[in-house]
């Protein structure tokens, strides 16, 4: 995994990773997508929801491995299932879902349709979508000042 390194973090000879958490109700499409997504990117990235159905649906697995991404091995969770206390970014996939209070965390609304009950062609689309959101908001974090 990058790091992203800020000069700040130079001259003190240490590094300073961004940690973000992706958010939708059942954490089993869209959020997992964005933590995909986002892993191959200089970021710490979590994904959890409120209502979690336990599984990825399988449907989400077959259309990221469609981009050469395998999250085959992650899991569905809730926010008492997160190993980090503290995030520097929020993201909900425009479910206006609610989340717990993090010190610190900037909160983003990201407005995607949820795929579910769909067909593959959607879930590819929504897919889509979120990759280039994933790409945008890790392209502005990179460019935020300390």
């Amino acid at each position: 995994m990058v790091t992203i390194i800020t000069n700040k973090d130079k001259d003190r000879g240490k590094m300073k990773r961004k940690t973000v958490l992706f958010v939708c109700i059942e954490n089993a499409c869209r959020s997992q997508m964005a933590e995909g997504f986002a892993k191959s990117y200089p970021v710490d990235a979590y994904s959890a929801g409120s209502n979690p159905s336990g599984v990825i649906n399988p449907i989400v697995i077959k259309v990221m491995k469609e981009k050469g991404i395998d999250i085959s091995s992650q899991v569905s969770k809730g926010f008492g299932q997160l190993s980090i206390p503290k995030f520097d970014y929020i993201i909900t996939m425009g479910c206006k879902d609610i989340c717990p209070f993090y010190p610190g965390a900037k909160r983003i609304e990201w407005e995607i349709p949820t795929p579910k009950g769909k067909l593959v062609e959607e879930f590819r689309k929504i897919r889509d979508k979120i990759e280039k959101r994933v790409i945008e908001f890790i392209d502005s974090i990179i460019e935020e000042k300390e």
